[in-house]
């Protein structure tokens, strides 16, 4: 996983610039006031023009980068940051310097708005969250180190708020390098356009192996939005039975994967078996929810991780010993290069029609840049028992007779997650396989009650629906992944859903005032009395609440480390859902605190261990999960669309409350501004328990595929009432 670390090591090099602007901007502002003299609107102003940049950009960024990919964009970041770095330190007046915070708001736009998809399509399943905090983590590291220069400045003669502003154009210029000469174009984005060499090629330095056919099927098939699926639980064999030769009958069906000659045999679960064996049915997630109006997507999602291993883990699954990850390393699994990923096509990808469409008179080549690349190679065979006829006659398709669990090669796709194909009614459909975790035999191998003696099976759990590639894609014909108006796809059922979620936890996490805080917090805690804790020292009050802010977020830092550990471990929603109450908590004791008549000293030290807590946990938690959940939880073709959508919603709501924020603390004063922002977070924790579903260790893929399912399920029930 070390190319997948680096990477995104350098692309959150961008939220680091952003940690940075805030910060200096927070402190600068005291020097530009004194300097220009500033009426308190145009000071506010000066502020929010980076997030009106922001704002602005992100309207199209989204739609830009699913035309022109990710890293064009990041580039374009780097340049903006440059550029603006550049101006502000030369700037002689206040309309120069609202320029140059113009431009440095479209990098600060485009770097928190991508870098979080950017992460989340090139990270494996088990780290993506780990890694997706990366951003939170850099950006509060800035956020320090611009505070500790800002603070040495400050204990000079004359602070040039000109030079605190213009170091931004240095570290800049590292990211700038950083984007063009290192990093690559994601995978999934490649593939939505066709690149299929670009896109092996990225997915081979990611994972530092030769063999990526699970992950560019995996990828593939991420391309499909919408469509009919079901949910079906499934009994696995976990070895070869000789009473197994004839498949597809009595209700066995083999699932085929993306390896030549590799297969599982399953069976769903019959009453009787499901009753015997104590196993619990995945339908009642949706079904029952416990008198409790929780959205059945967040019970589906939660079913998933009952009592399952830990996806970051080396822990085995008994039904699939060699589950792999989407980035394994494993150096005691060989990597043959399947030669059904090379060649055997028939027909050139047509970049020409548009992004989906297919050529049918592109001549033979050893190109892999088609959708429609076989995942399974034709080879002859004399029994017609292990042959797949195709619907249309002509070639056949081979596999062993056997489950190929132990051996050479695994059906993972990272997270436990496993994905196969059945032959059925003329096409392939698709199964994303997960072992049951919720039974307390997880991990055992059990016995069907009834017939097949000596066959051991495991439970598991299958989604399945029509396969992206098609019943003839194996051979090469002219069969293209679906297409449509990208707009149109915002309708589907499962994107709804997710809008949803990404908006709401979006406005909300604004609106419980981090932003504010964050900008403002030399002014918030001068007008708390910090100075006083610090007169000692014989600092004035300005560089003693930059000093406060300094450590307030080196503060941030060891609690976003404990963050990075839990994000894969505990899940999303559960740090949000044991964060929140403590926010809530440290809000009621700062408004308390001021109301309740008590010495200065107790009141500026009472009001800044509020503060700190409020910040260092919403690090933990409220801060980088919403983008890490909207990097997740769309589909492929449309996640730059949706992003961009979530995206423009949190800087327009960023802009709210950064502005008003000076005009509140005059008018109803910090006890009425943190009581708002506690009332925010209650409705946070609401939200999140009704409506966010924990999405750790799945596949991207698998994740929009559980939506679409669960919109699709629940909705006739809504209907009914």
């Amino acid at each position: 996983m070390k190319g997948a670390t680096l990477v995104a090591l350098a692309a959150t090099i961008g939220n680091f610039l952003q940690g940075w602007d805030n910060a200096t901007i927070a402190g600068a502002m005291v020097y530009i006031n004194k300097d220009m003299n500033l009426a308190t609107s145009v000071q506010g102003l000066v502020v929010a023009m980076s997030l009106i940049g922001a704002t602005v950009i992100t309207t199209c960024s989204g739609p830009i980068s699913d035309w022109l990919g990710r890293r064009p964009m990041l580039i374009l970041a780097s340049v903006m940051y440059f550029l603006s770095g550049l101006i502000m330190l030369w700037s002689p007046n206040v309309y120069v310097l609202c320029l140059a915070r113009l431009l440095d708001g479209f990098g600060a736009g485009l770097a928190v708005t991508l870098v979080p998809v950017y992460i989340s399509e090139t990270a494996p399943p088990e780290i993506r969250g780990q890694l997706n905090t990366l951003p939170q983590f850099l950006g509060s590291g800035g956020m320090f180190l611009s505070y500790c220069m800002v603070f040495t400045m400050s204990l000079s003669d004359a602070p040039s708020w000109r030079a605190m502003l213009g170091v931004l154009s240095i570290p800049s210029l590292v990211y700038l390098l950083f984007t063009v000469f290192y990093l690559p174009e994601s995978p999934r984005w490649l593939v939505s356009k066709g690149r299929m060499d670009e896109a092996k090629k990225v997915l081979q330095m990611l994972c530092g192996r030769e063999d990526v056919t699970d992950e560019m099927a995996l990828l593939v098939e991420g391309l499909d939005i919408g469509g009919e699926k079901t949910l079906e639980d499934l009994l696995v064999t976990l070895e070869e039975h000789e009473t197994l030769e004839t498949v597809d009958g009595d209700g066995q069906m083999r699932l085929l994967g993306t390896h030549e000659n590799q297969s599982y045999i399953a069976r769903p679960v019959t009453d009787q078996q499901q009753s015997s064996l104590g196993l619990r049915s995945r339908h009642g997630s949706l079904a029952n929810q416990s008198g409790i109006h929780k959205d059945p997507i967040v019970g589906l999602f939660d079913s998933l991780h009952e009592k399952m291993p830990e996806a970051g883990g080396n822990t085995k699954s008994g039904i699939f010993p060699n589950f792999g990850s989407m980035f394994s390393t494993n150096a005691d699994m060989p990597h043959m290069k399947p030669a059904h990923w090379e060649k055997d096509v028939e027909s050139q990808f047509n970049k020409d029609h548009d992004d989906y469409a297919t050529d049918d008179n592109a001549p033979d080549d050893d190109s892999d840049n088609d959708l429609r690349s076989p995942l399974m190679s034709r080879q002859a065979t004399s029994t017609d028992k292990d042959v797949i006829p195709h619907p249309t006659g002509g070639s056949t398709l081979s596999m062993r007779r056997h489950s190929t669990l132990n051996g050479e090669n695994s059906m993972g796709i990272g997270g436990g997650w496993h994905m196969g194909y059945r032959y059925d009614n003329g096409e392939y459909k698709r199964y994303y396989l997960k072992e049951d975790g919720a039974e307390s035999r997880r991990g055992s191998i059990v016995s069907l009650p009834g017939g097949h003696d000596g066959g051991s099976y495991v439970h598991a759990s299958a989604l399945v629906s029509r396969s992206v590639l098609g019943p003839k894609s194996v051979h090469g014909s002219d069969v293209a992944p679906p297409t449509g108006p990208l707009w149109s796809a915002l309708l589907e059922p499962g994107v709804k859903r997710a809008l949803v979620v990404g908006v709401g936890i979006q406005i909300l996490q604004q609106f419980s005032g981090i932003n504010g805080v964050l900008y403002y917090t030399p002014q918030i805690l001068e007008r708390a009395g910090v100075d006083i804790l610090l007169s000692s020292f014989g600092l004035s009050s300005i560089s003693a609440s930059f000093l406060i802010s300094g450590l307030t977020t080196l503060l941030m830092l060891p609690a976003i480390v404990v963050a990075m550990r839990l994000m894969d471990v505990s899940g999303r929603r559960a740090l949000l859902l044991w964060t929140i109450p403590v926010l809530i908590v440290s809000l009621v004791a700062l408004f308390i605190s001021e109301l309740v008549q008590i010495s200065k000293v107790v009141n500026a030290a009472l009001s800044t261990v509020c503060v700190v807590l409020y910040i260092c946990f919403f690090v933990m938690g409220y801060g980088p999960i919403p983008n890490i959940l909207c990097s997740e939880i769309f589909p492929t073709r449309v996640r730059g669309l949706c992003i961009a959508i979530c995206a423009m919603v949190f800087w327009i709501c960023d802009i709210i409350v950064t502005y008003s924020l000076p005009v509140l603390l005059s008018s109803i004063g910090l006890v009425g501004v943190f009581s708002i922002y506690a009332a925010v977070c209650v409705i946070s924790w609401v939200f999140v328990y009704l409506k966010v579903p924990e999405t750790k260790g799945m596949p991207l893929e698998v994740i929009t595929d559980y939506f679409a399912f669960g919109a699709q399920a629940s909705a006739p029930s809504k209907d009914d009432t």
